[in-house]
Formats: structure tokens, C-alpha cells, sequence
């Protein structure tokens, strides 16, 4: 099991050296770093010195790619090689919503330790977590574990992805301003994006391929590839621009409520990042389902069981998001607004989901899904740069974490609910339904757009490292 791939998932922008300054981290000249004393902080200050923002990009889209590919192997089959391993479609959702319910719930825990520990720290537990839960996951299906089994073995991948959630993002965007970035980051974005797109493509080709074989082969490539991105995370990822913290175990419940307060705080009560998080809730209710149901949907509209073919589509899905992501830097043009993108294309995606269900014809639902998967290709990157514009850096690990708490939340009613719909009526039946509930983004995004905030302009430079008071970083009042 693995999250369902959102094409356009990257990055975000940093913050400004004021606000770099209320923490402590950074002084008005971006590459000088304050550290108290020896140890952790006067290692990561003389990294600093000699590493500069392209390195960092390049270490950030090695560990995309590396870790896209390791989970892009299973996308393509995981819905049938857990079919084969004995449960029913609905079953199978259930599987899957335990998977998501165990990151709603582990959320904030792990994302203490992202923002104690270290960005790097989380990376690499959630490297870990998943090489295990993956390769549970073939041995339940050896030993005919049945959906309880399954249930537990994604709870602990579920572990594994609330670990990576957020800290590969807030590594990136600390580590940039620590070394003096300071251009808009759509391109950066789109750049990653992209390069996890190519590994998708790859991954999901060969996961078909594989799978063809035997379903269990892409698990265990992709618990040896997992391992591979551990590797290459210990060896070249560092906290640039954060301070690690010790947390004693007496005091994690006092971290959670620290984090639980600040995602209230500065997630909640900001007007643009509580519609944001709105949209993720239904957005990803939907999506989560529909990735893993369209694998039997489209064998079943092909008319044969041919395995490799579900790789093929997870390859041209992947192959769409690169097409989506290549045209943001074109249409994210200094001038325009974000919402204006934000709004086509969710239109588009709202239209051709509920296409997807009504049109049950192979050759033409496949590119009608996949025109889909190009509009999400230019909403992710761009969704992504005006959340990150809107929220304090201090917070920003926390506040990612947020956003994935509240699609993990809608994940498990979309996947639960749509199931059943999905076992009791039919999957295309779910398409239809779940594709209009994806319509109420439209009126969400429009009144994202009516709060006219300066994350909504796209500018030649990031608004947030222009110098701005402390009081900047506080949340925004709802002015309704």
C-alpha cells in the first residue's frame, strides 16, 4: 500500500530572515547562522558555509526521485495483489482506510519529532517504517492474513508516511533561505515535481511488468529501493537553517499540545490555509479512493487480466503529471493570480472524474482520466506555493502535517463510503458520485480568491523573504 500519487507534489517557498530572526536561526544576512554552542548546531553552521541553494535543490530532488520510485512499483498492482490475496473491493477500502486513519491519528506525534529532532530525523524513520510495513504486507498475503492483517501492516506504513509528510518540504524551504534563495519556487516546484513524475514513470512500468510475474515482486523491490533512499538520506541530507531540539518522553505530551495548538493557531484561524485544508479534506476523500479503484475498473473495461496494463496506465498517469507540471511555469506568470490557476483546473478535474464514471468505454475513459491527471499535474504546485506562502517557517513542518491530517481524515470516510458504494452498486457509480462531491472545491478556491492575499500574486520574488516585522508571522484574522 502507498499514498495514492498527487501529481505536482513538490516543495515550498522559505521565510524571511525577520522571521528567521524571532527564532533565533538566522541573522540579516541569510548564510550566517547563530548557534549557541558545540555539538549538533556548530556542525550544521560549518555545512552551511559551504553548501549553496543549488546543492540543496539537487540533494531535494535526488530524495524525490529516489523515493518516488520506491513507492511507484506497487502503484499500478496494489489494488489487484490484495484482490489476489483473498479480500473483496470493499475490503480492500477498508484496508486502505485503516492505512489513512492511522495517519490521520499519528499526524501530530510524528510531526513532534520533524520539528524537534529534525527534518532528517524523520526522513529516515520513515524510510525505515516502510521497508518494514511493505514487506508485512507480502507476508500477509503469504500466509493468508485476511483484512486484519492488512489493517495492521498499513497502520505501519501509515506511521512511515507521517514521518516523511511535511519534513522533506520543510527541510527544503529552511535549508534554501539558510543559503540565501530568494526567487519565487513555482519552478522549483514544478522542477520536483517532475522529477517524481519520471520516477513514477519508471517505477509503475516496471511494477506492472514485475507484477505480471508474480504480484509480490514489486514489494520487494520496492523495500530494497526504500532502503536505497535511507542510504543516500543519511549521507547527504542536513538541517540547514533549523536547530534540532532534544524532547524527553515526559515531555512529548506537552510538544503535541504545543503542535496541536499551533496548527489551531496559524492553520484554523487563518481564513486561506482553513480553505486550503477544506479542499484536502474532499479532494483527497476522493482521490485516494479513485487511484486504487480505477486498477480492476479499467482491466474490466479492457475486457482482459492483463496486469502489465495497469503499470502502463500508472505510467501515462505519471506521464500526464509531467505534462501538467511543465506548463506551470508558463501560466504561473508574475502578475497573475493563483487562484485563477487553482480554479481551471479544478474544473477540469471535477469534470473529467465524473466523465470517468459516466463513460464506460476504455479507449476513451482512459485519456478522459488522464486529461484529469494533467490539470492536477498544474493545481498541486501551485496549491502547494500558496500554502507554504501563507504560514510561518517555524511552524511550517506542523502546519504541512495539518494539511495531510485533514485528507488522511477525508481519505478514510471517501475510501469507506465509496467502497461500499463501489461493492454495493459499482466502481464507475463511485466515479460519478465522488466527482461531484469534488465540485465544492470550486466555491472554495473562489472564496480563496476573494481574500486577496498577497500569497495569491505571483511575483518575480518570494513575498515572504521580503524583511517584514515579527507580527507578520501571526496568523490571519477571519475578517467574517
Amino acid at each position: 500500500m502507498g499514498l495514492p500519487p498527487r501529481a505536482g507534489a513538490a516543495a515550498s517557498p522559505g521565510r524571511s530572515s525577520a522571521a528567521a530572526r524571532v527564532h533565533g536561526n538566522a541573522s540579516s544576512d541569510p548564510r550566517t547562522y547563530h548557534h549557541r554552542g558545540p555539538g549538533i548546531e556548530e556542525a550544521t553552521c560549518r555545512l552551511w558555509r559551504h553548501v549553496d541553494s543549488k546543492v540543496v535543490i539537487r540533494t531535494y530532488l535526488v530524495i524525490t526521485g529516489l523515493f518516488t520510485l520506491s513507492a511507484s512499483v506497487i502503484w499500478g498492482i496494489n489494488t489487484l495483489f490484495m484482490l489476489d490475496a483473498g479480500l473483496t473491493i470493499f475490503e480492500v477500502f477498508l484496508a486502505n482506510a485503516a492505512f489513512t486513519a492511522a495517519m490521520a491519528l499519528l499526524e501530530i506525534p510524528t510531526g513532534v519529532v520533524a520539528d524537534t529532532r529534525g527534518r532528517r530525523a524523520s526522513f529516515l524513520l520513515a524510510a525505515i517504517s516502510l521497508a518494514l510495513g511493505t514487506l508485512a504486507y507480502v507476508g500477509v498475503a503469504f500466509i493468508n492474513g485476511g483484512l486484519l492483517l492488512f489493517c495492521l501492516a498499513g497502520v505501519i506504513l501509515g506511521l512511515g508516511y507521517t514521518f516523511y509528510s511535511g519534513a522533506v518540504e520543510a527541510w527544503l524551504v529552511d535549508a534554501l533561505k539558510a543559503t540565501g534563495f530568494d526567487q519565487e519556487l513555482d519552478r522549483v516546484f514544478a522542477r520536483a515535481s517532475m522529477v517524481a513524475s519520471i520516477a513514477m514513470l519508471l517505477g509503475t512500468v516496471a511494477g506492472g511488468l514485475l507484477g505480471q510475474l508474480d504480484l509480490a515482486l514489486p514489494y520487494f523491490v520496492r523495500a530494497g529501493l526504500i532502503l536505497m533512499a535511507f542510504g543516500v538520506g543519511f549521507r547527504t541530507m542536513h538541517d540547514l537553517g533549523f536547530s534540532p531540539r532534544t524532547v524527553r518522553f515526559r515531555g512529548i505530551a506537552g510538544e503535541m499540545k504545543k503542535v496541536a495548538t499551533a496548527g489551531f493557531n496559524f492553520g484554523w484561524r487563518s481564513p486561506a490555509i482553513r480553505l486550503l485544508v477544506w479542499d484536502s479534506f474532499l479532494t483527497m476523500g476522493f482521490f485516494s479512493w479513485a487511484w486504487y479503484a480505477w486498477q480492476p475498473y479499467f482491466l474490466e473495461l479492457y475486457g482482459e487480466d492483463a496486469v502489465w496494463l495497469s503499470g502502463l496506465i500508472a505510467s501515462l498517469f505519471a506521464l500526464a503529471g509531467i505534462v501538467g507540471n511543465s506548463l506551470v511555469g508558463r501560466l504561473a506568470k508574475p502578475g497573475r493570480k493563483r487562484t485563477t490557476l487553482l480554479l481551471a483546473s479544478t474544473t477540469i478535474v471535477t469534470s473529467t472524474m465524473v466523465a470517468t464514471g459516466a463513460i464506460r468505454s476504455f479507449w476513451i475513459t482512459v485519456p478522459i482520466f488522464l486529461l484529469g491527471a494533467i490539470a492536477t499535474g498544474v493545481l498541486q504546485p501551485v496549491r502547494q506555493t500558496y500554502l507554504h506562502q501563507s504560514i510561518p517557517s517555524s511552524e511550517r513542518a506542523t502546519l504541512v502535517s495539518f494539511d495531510s491530517l485533514m485528507g488522511s481524515l477525508g481519505s478514510v470516510g471517501g475510501q469507506t463510503g465509496l467502497g461500499y458504494l463501489s461493492q454495493e452498486r459499482s466502481i464507475p457509480a463511485g466515479f460519478v458520485v465522488g466527482g461531484l462531491v469534488t465540485f465544492l472545491a470550486i466555491p472554495i478556491f473562489g472564496r480563496l480568491r476573494a481574500l486577496d492575499l498577497p500569497a495569491d500574486k505571483i511575483t518575480e520574488r518570494a513575498p515572504e523573504l521580503v524583511a517584514t516585522p515579527p507580527d507578520a508571522v501571526r496568523p490571519v484574522e477571519d475578517p467574517t
